[in-house]
């Protein structure tokens, strides 16, 4: 951040008074910019024993597999942006749904809230974020193809849990691991 959205003027980087955090704050018109994690709210779509998955049509990680997930907007709860987002990336309309998993990515300032849901018909699509869509046991599953890392724990943790037909809610930090040099 440069300027303040609030009057313009730019920026300094300090710890404000009574805080303990380096924040954007304008000495103009004394605003403190806050940033915070932004919340990612998803479905596991579920017909029976198979799940719906998206093929990404937009970056980041175009043509890859991954759940129907999106940021949350203004106005909304969790559970309703799940539901957005699964009929937007899918075309696809669930009910039942109930909070499976909540996965910190601090490195990347996100928060996944993951939830089971029941699909409510047998109509699904593309829409317009995704090339392709498709229900799938865990034998079919492209994993190999999967979008993102947090995809991947989910549908381990889910399909683990499916076995035992018992669906606790999971809470999980995924740290980033440094690359190693060759």
């Amino acid at each position: 951040m440069i300027f303040c959205s609030n009057c313009g003027q730019q920026v300094i980087e300090k710890i404000p008074a009574g805080d303990s955090r380096t924040r954007h704050v304008c000495e103009s018109c004394k605003t403190i910019h806050y940033q915070n994690p932004k919340i990612v709210a998803g479905c596991i779509p579920v017909q029976d024993d198979r799940l719906l998955l998206c093929r990404r049509a937009i970056e980041p990680r175009h043509g890859l597999w991954t759940l129907p997930a999106g940021f949350m907007e203004n106005g909304e709860s969790t559970e309703q942006a799940a539901a957005r987002e699964t009929m937007e990336e899918a075309c696809a309309e669930v009910d039942d749904l109930s909070l499976y998993g909540v996965f910190s990515i601090p490195h990347i300032n996100q928060v996944y809230m993951m939830f089971r849901a029941q699909l409510a018909n047998n109509q699904f699509g593309p829409g317009d974020e995704s090339l392709e869509v498709g229900l799938f046991e865990e034998s079919e599953v492209p994993w190999d193809e999967l979008a993102f890392p947090v995809v991947r724990l989910t549908l381990e943790r889910y399909f683990n849990d499916l076995q035992e037909r018992t669906f606790p809610v999971h809470v999980e930090n995924i740290i980033r691991h440094p690359r190693r040099k060759p």
